[in-house]
């Protein structure tokens, strides 16, 4: 058995996107919709508790804490009428606290933060900006207990067919940079690096930061791989990065950080790309909370039964169930398949085929560990076969023979491990 992540070499060549000369203004504006949906990342308890009620008048950018007892909060990005509250169950059980508004015809901007936003600090940056576009983690950045000592900056993104990070190192240079100065004066890190593609490196020395090249392969953009390659570190089995003092943030961001300080306004648009059933792309701009219908309906994208639509890219990207889900701070992409090109799911019993493993960038014996995950032995899963030592890179059913959704097992297998974990540290 392995006890450690060690990284294989037969992995499918895969290849993210460039974003083309031509294509580097282009970015189609989604109207203000009627209604958007917020999702606070932590859960109500009780109604009762509430202090933000239905009929509520919110503005646009105005921090809104849910909870007398709690210091949760979330932005509101329009202005409106509250409409709705309600508990929501998201991927792998994951508890939030949705809140729905009418939105009005005009924003009337919030001033809380136009006073804050004069001092770029940690303590402002926390207060108000961890719901920025691209989801900045100053949770974690910002955490003095346990310090991040280097950044790495995404100017590349993640997952196939994407180009949000990219569009925004290519055509926000300037505000990038600034950026770059207000994230060294909230975290004091020691170092921050920036990772683009080879096509992009000259642009992002103008960041003055250092500057590294990944390899247009995927899953050469993954957290754990740039670790690896650009670091000469391995994250060890049941370790996170921000133990090992690395922290990461998207490009999109750190430009959302400026226009923060700058107009002392909190961002509240998101960039996305939408990946068309052809497989063209077109990349938007739209209101954090915009239903998914609102940006198909604005490109003209039709869906009929049978059709399947995913929030992010086609290798990690979690299929929904419905138009109305919100584009949220961390939506880089949307992603609309033909019903014809949907590959169904087998329970066919894995046939030992070996392609899991040869592909597997961590080089974990995939074929022994899905036949614990399938039996629900999820702690004989981490303790014998190294499930904590997956990258999720999704690799494994890409290339499954037998249509095995193998990457679905593993994420199930962490989220059942941790709920065990979490259970016997709370009985202690």
């Amino acid at each position: 058995m392995i006890k450690r992540p060690f990284f294989g070499f037969g992995r499918p060549k895969l290849k993210y996107p460039v974003v083309e000369d031509h294509k580097k203004d282009i970015i189609k504006e989604i109207p203000v919709p009627r209604q958007v949906t917020l999702f606070l990342k932590h859960p109500h308890s009780r109604t009762g508790d509430l202090i933000l009620k239905i009929g509520d008048r919110v503005r646009t950018g105005q921090k809104l804490r849910i909870m007398e007892e709690s210091e949760d909060y979330l932005i509101s990005t329009v202005t409106g009428t509250v409409d709705a509250i309600s508990a929501y169950i998201g991927y792998l059980g994951r508890e939030y606290t949705s809140i729905s508004i009418d939105v009005d015809e005009e924003d009337e901007w919030d001033e809380e933060f136009s006073e804050a936003g004069k001092t770029p600090n940690p303590e402002n940056a926390r207060r108000f900006l961890e719901y920025l576009p691209g989801d900045p983690d100053f949770a974690s950045l910002l955490d003095f207990q346990s310090p991040v000592n280097t950044i790495i900056l995404y100017g590349v993104d993640k997952d196939l067919l994407i180009t949000t990070n990219q569009l925004t190192v290519k055509t926000e240079i300037e505000a990038l940079t600034e950026g770059v100065g207000y994230l060294k004066e909230i975290t004091h890190a020691g170092r921050i690096i920036i990772v683009v593609p080879p096509h992009l490196t000259s642009l992002a020395e103008k960041t003055g930061v250092e500057v590294k090249t990944i390899r247009s392969l995927y899953p050469d953009a993954l957290p754990e791989i740039i670790m690896k390659n650009i670091l000469g570190e391995v994250v060890p089995q049941g370790k996170s990065r921000k133990e090992m003092g690395v922290g990461f943030i998207s490009a999109e961001a750190v430009v959302a950080l400026t226009g923060a300080f700058t107009d002392g306004k909190i961002p509240v648009n998101k960039i996305l790309t939408v990946i068309k059933k052809d497989h063209s792309t077109v990349s938007v701009r739209a209101r954090i909370g915009t239903h998914v219908k609102e940006i198909l309906d604005a490109l003209h994208i039709e869906t009929d039964h049978g059709d399947r639509i995913v929030l992010g890219g086609p290798m990690t990207g979690n299929a929904i169930y419905s138009e109305d889900m919100p584009v949220l701070s961390d939506t880089d992409a949307v992603m609309v398949q033909d019903k014809k090109q949907v590959v169904s799911n087998s329970d066919t019993p894995c046939i030992n085929c070996g392609e899991c493993v040869r592909a597997c960038p961590a080089n974990i014996p995939i074929n022994m560990l899905l036949r614990l995950l399938e039996n629900g032995l999820f702690e004989e899963a981490a303790r014998e076969y190294d499930l904590l030592s997956c990258i999720e890179c999704g690799l494994c059913s890409y290339v499954c023979t037998a249509r095995i959704p193998v990457f679905h097992y593993i994420m199930l297998g962490k989220h059942e491990f941790a709920r065990t974990e979490s259970a016997e540290d709370s009985d202690v």
